[in-house]
């Protein structure tokens, strides 16, 4: 299946609104980001084919949520939809109405996961951060796999990270920063060994 059809199976079919036309209402969504609900009029404050990233970076300013291929290759613009990890450059801004959307911007940081990719530089495993465009994609993938599994192991930590590219090469590091953060105390939705059913990599590189 390929990134785009992931999007579109996880958001569901969502029909394009255009801008108003005369005489009639405008179209709007509402969505919460980052905790902070938002209401935007589809053709007044973003086109009705915007995607979803463009909405994050240009209309709200989360410019951690990164453009690099912009056809749902490399997973840099990652972000949590519903506890899911979708692709926002693949997923239209007018699928996202009525959801809770995540980005880098809304974690602590304090949060487990951004503590361990700062400061992970383990001998033999190497950083988890080099030119840092990849890690707001990577943290986000990370996010969503630790919201449905409370301890994952190396391999869960592959298997979700498969779809985010790291041009520097920093795989080794990443993964054991998210092993890492996934044994600290609070990350995780339950107990240790819990775990939700979890979705395809989004993209289709494989560390």
């Amino acid at each position: 299946m390929c990134s785009h059809d992931m999007a579109v199976e996880r958001h569901g079919t969502a029909e394009r609104r255009g801008g108003a036309k005369s005489g009639e209402p405008a179209s709007s969504i509402a969505l919460t980001v980052n905790g902070r609900r938002q209401e935007l009029v589809v053709g007044r404050d973003f086109p009705s084919g915007a995607s979803l990233a463009e909405v994050l970076r240009d209309r709200l300013g989360l410019t951690g949520v990164k453009l690099s291929c912009d056809r749902g290759a490399c997973g840099a613009c990652t972000v949590v939809m519903d506890r899911r990890p979708v692709l926002s450059c693949m997923t239209l801004a007018v699928q996202a109405d009525g959801a809770d959307v995540l980005t880098v911007e809304g974690l602590a940081a304090d949060d487990p996961l951004i503590v361990a990719f700062a400061t992970q530089a383990r001998p033999g495993h190497g950083t988890a951060i080099q030119c840092g465009f990849c890690t707001p994609g990577m943290v986000m993938a990370a996010k969503a796999l630790l919201l449905r599994v409370a301890r994952p192991t190396r391999e869960q930590v592959v298997a979700a990270l498969a779809g985010n590219i790291c041009r520097c090469g920093c795989y080794e590091g990443i993964i054991d920063a998210v092993v890492r953060a996934g044994e600290s105390a609070g990350v995780g939705a339950g107990a240790a060994g819990e775990t939700e059913s979890l979705d395809p990599p989004v993209g289709g590189s494989v560390p």
